[in-house]
Order: C-alpha cells, then structure tokens, then sequence
C-alpha cells in the first residue's frame, strides 16, 4: 500500500496518516510483517514534518499495530496471526478449583464424590452441545451480526457464531460476563486491545476485513459522470474511505469526501449524483433525495483469515468445525443490547 496524503480532504495531516496506516492494516491494505518507511523517508514523500510520523509511530506501536525491530526499521505487527493466549485464564480456574474443594469440604463430600460429579456434569455438557461458541466483536450492530454470519457460513454447523458490539461489552457487565465464556472472541485488528481488556480472561484473535463483493461491484458499475459524495462517521477512515472508492471506481473521475457531521455536507450532497457511506454512517440516507442512489461500503471478514486464524485458534479450544457448511444461528447477545 503506497501511503499519501490528500490535502483535499478535511483531515488533518496526523490524522490522515494514522488512519490511513491503522485502517490499512485492519482492512488488509497493510500485510502483517509488512516493513513501513523510516520516519524521515515517510516525512518527506508525504511533505510532513519528522515529528508528525514519528508521534503517529508511536500510537500506533502503543496499540499494538506496528513494531519496531531495532536496526530493522518499523513493522505492521504479526501479533493477529498468532491465537493471543489465554491471559489469566488458567489462574481463574484454579481460584475456582479451590473455592469448589473448600465448598465441598464444607458440605462433607468426600473428594472421590467431588471428581465424580464434575466429570457427569462435563459429559453432559459435552453431550448437550459439542459446537464451540465464538463471539464477533464490532463496532455497528447490524454490520456486527452480518460478520457473524459471514463467518458461521465458513464454520458450519460445529461452531455457534455471536455478534456483539463493543459498546454494548462496555456498558452492560452480564453481556460482558456471558461473553466471556465464548470458546473464542473474533474481531478487528485495531480493536484487539480494547477487547482483550474487556474480556482478560478469554482468548481473543483479530483478523483483517477487505470491502465486501457487493461495494465492489455496486463501485464499479457505476457510471463515469457519476458525482461521487462519499461520507464517514470517523475522520481517520475517509482516508481509506476515498481512496477504495476511486480504487474500485478509477473510471469515476468526480469524488468528494468529507465526515458526517461536517457542517458543509449538504452542500456536498447537493453537488453528488451518487452517495457512497461507510458503515455507520447511515444517518447520512436522511439528507439525500428518495432517488438519489446509495452505496454503503461495507466490509466482510478476509476468507484466508478465517481459514489461517480463526481455524487453528478453535482448534486449541478442542475442536475445529468442519469448513464450508452454513449456520445462521440467531444470537441472543444482540437481543440484550436492544433491550
């Protein structure tokens, strides 16, 4: 991915670099183990000041998605290739050992009765449901439950897939405790930390995400006079945002940018003859006219992420799900943020 900066767009320079970098890794853009520029080469292709790239470095690396090799130079972290281990998980379950032997005693059971009442009730669970239960993690609800979907479908039958949102994990501590007894939690690679911090004690993998077939083509059939108004909710994404519009688009030569709460986006709108929105930006549909054409560009989970990632990580969980069956399991995680 070649890294450039637009000074059209109402972003300002750090902020353009930082999102052009983190979504570029999240969306797949920026390839795991991918070697950045130097600070100073990176600073003067772009026309930008040293500290500007050496600051926006290290937020990133603070984040987990780039590392720095001494006398290597700077690279995208391998870190969502690997399954994360289970941080604290183990130490957890021996707390709970003890308090169970210390409960048992109390109620006079002799430790020959304990063993043969945990190994019953593990065959029953066993026998009840073998599947193992992931969580999606996203940021948008319905964007979320179409991940899970996407995924499930690569699973088959063997794997229950859940959505949920971050949001959601932050605010309601029961969804966050149930979640926390998924099998596996799946969700981007710029949100890894955020989510392992709020479920420590669960395995947590990130895996890239690539516009989904549907933009593309919607994209590309468009008509080469089309007047392209493309809007998103996140200022570090237009970025990424506009520059995946005039990629899959490039015989559209009209393409303006701007954020969803700029206060010129309806004269914007008026100039478009097409609108395109990121995913939660769908409160932009309110401003345009009923026949005025609407693309939301929507990613969808990378395959070879499913297969190289999420696969293996089920696998040390106990069980790999057979690939290629679908599974529309509804969730009742998402139930419980609407209520």
């Amino acid at each position: 991915m070649q890294l450039t900066i637009d000074r059209t767009l109402p972003v300002p320079l750090r902020s353009q670099l930082h999102g052009l970098i983190e979504y570029g890794i999240s969306c797949g853009e920026l390839a795991p183990g991918e070697t950045l520029p130097s600070v100073r080469e990176l600073a003067e292709t772009l026309g930008v000041a040293p500290m500007t790239v050496a600051q926006v470095y290290a937020d990133l690396k603070a984040a987990g998605l780039v590392e720095t090799r001494p006398g290597a130079g700077t690279f995208v972290s391998e870190r969502q290739q690997r399954p994360a281990p289970p941080v604290g998980e183990l130490s957890m379950l021996y707390g709970k050992i003890d308090a169970l032997i210390e409960q048992s005693r109390k109620l006079g059971m002799r430790s020959a009765d304990l063993m043969a009442l945990i190994g019953g009730r593990v065959s029953q669970g066993s026998a009840r449901d073998g599947r193992r239960r992931i969580l999606m993690v996203g940021l948008f609800r319905d964007a979320t439950e179409s991940y899970a979907r996407f995924i499930a479908d690569h699973l088959g039958p063997d794997a229950i897939v859940e959505p949920a949102t971050v949001s959601a994990l932050e605010n309601d501590p029961a969804l966050r405790a149930r979640a926390g007894t998924a099998d596996l939690v799946v969700t981007f690679v710029n949100k890894q930390q955020q989510v392992e911090a709020l479920l420590p004690d669960t395995r947590v993998v990130a895996i890239r995400f690539t516009p989904s077939q549907d933009t593309r083509q919607a994209l590309a059939a468009l008509d080469s006079l089309a007047r392209i108004a493309a809007v998103s909710r996140f200022p570090e994404f237009l970025p990424i945002l506009k520059s995946g519009v005039t990629r899959f688009a490039p015989h559209v030569a009209d393409v303006i940018a701007d954020t969803l709460d700029s206060p010129d986006l309806a004269a914007m709108i008026s100039k478009a003859t097409v609108l395109v929105f990121a995913t939660g930006a769908e409160d932009v549909l309110a401003e345009i006219a009923p026949d005025m054409p609407g693309i939301e560009y929507r990613h969808s989970p990378d395959t070879a992420d499913i297969e190289r990632i999420i696969l293996p990580a089920l696998r040390l969980a106990g069980q790999a799900p057979r690939p290629g069956q679908a599974d529309h399991l509804q969730s009742d995680l998402l139930e419980k943020e609407a209520t």
